[in-house]
């Protein structure tokens, strides 16, 4: 039995390859009897095709088909966020940890769309900037939050709480607070773990800190990170999502950072394995590396 009919494409703005990918795709399903609509800011292709804003496509689609490469996906999945919409990634960037089918092979779109597939549940992190008690700035993440210096050399000085509870205080560039979906990027590159998506845990993850003792930290995704920062470190940090959402900063903000009650739903091929594709994209076992 099939499973999805209406199906929606998005795919990075403004790219010849991911224009030509969707168009193949797009003409693809329309022959197999789908509906098939654009997301409303999707590069243009020759085909006619009826376009929505992304929120409207989430909300009328079964399926959305996301053509790019992972930071594609990653904005597809916060604007997405909202809804219960599944999301199937075509590989037209460079490493294609989230975005694993190949372009050139409908036979594993076709597998999915008939409901021959893997679902793969993942966590996202809530960010809140808090002042005076009020939300003045609000983001959601798929990979990571970020708290970053900005305009300096120097060191930022801030304290961390858990749950509450003073869990340091920092002297350092910044830190990272990972879900076991951002594991594998910019929290692995800054010596933090490798997290299988399926552990309810986030990682913290220091950037450059001063003190060689702080080390990054795993802790229950249940957990509430709060941050709060020097007084005279404000204008020199920036807050971001996932490294595409910058939600600023506040003189005399406070940080809130907690699971979001939702996830977001990847779906894949059914031949899909997560170790394969770990060892694939960090090249375990290349015996040519050099």
């Amino acid at each position: 039995m099939q499973r999805f009919h209406r199906i929606g494409i998005l795919g990075k703005p403004d790219d010849p390859e991911v224009a030509e990918t969707i168009t193949r795709i797009a003409d693809h399903l329309a022959r197999s009897g789908r509906t098939v609509t654009l997301g409303s800011d999707v590069v243009e292709i020759a085909a006619d095709l009826p376009r929505l804003p992304r929120g409207e496509l989430a909300e009328q689609m079964d399926l959305i088909i996301v053509v790019g490469g992972d930071g594609t996906l990653l904005h597809a999945a916060r604007s997405l966020a909202e809804h219960d919409v599944p999301i199937l990634g075509v590989n037209r960037g460079r490493l294609g940890f989230l975005v694993d089918v190949s372009p050139g092979n409908l036979s594993e779109i076709d597998a999915v769309l008939a409901g021959e597939l893997i679902e793969d549940s993942r966590m996202l992190l809530d960010a809140e900037i808090q002042a005076e008690g009020e939300i003045v700035s609000r983001g959601t993440a798929l990979n990571d939050v970020v708290l970053h210096k900005w305009n300096t050399a120097r060191m930022i000085e801030f304290d961390i709480y858990v749950d509450g509870e003073l869990l340091n205080s920092h002297r350092s560039d910044g830190l990272i607070i990972s879900t076991p979906t951002g594991s594998t990027a910019y929290a692995m590159a800054g010596g933090g773990p490798i997290m299988h998506p399926d552990v309810n845990a986030i990682a913290l993850v220091p950037i450059c800190p001063h003190t060689l003792s702080i080390r990054p930290l795993v802790l229950s995704a249940d957990s509430t990170v709060e941050i709060t920062v020097s007084p005279d470190a404000f204008e020199h940090i920036r807050l971001s999502c996932d490294g595409q959402e910058d939600l600023g900063m506040v003189n005399g903000g406070r940080i809130v950072i907690r699971k979001r009650p939702h996830k977001v739903m990847l779906v894949h091929p059914p031949q899909y394995r997560y170790f394969e594709i770990l060892r694939a994209k960090l090249r375990w076992g290349d015996t040519n590396l050099g």
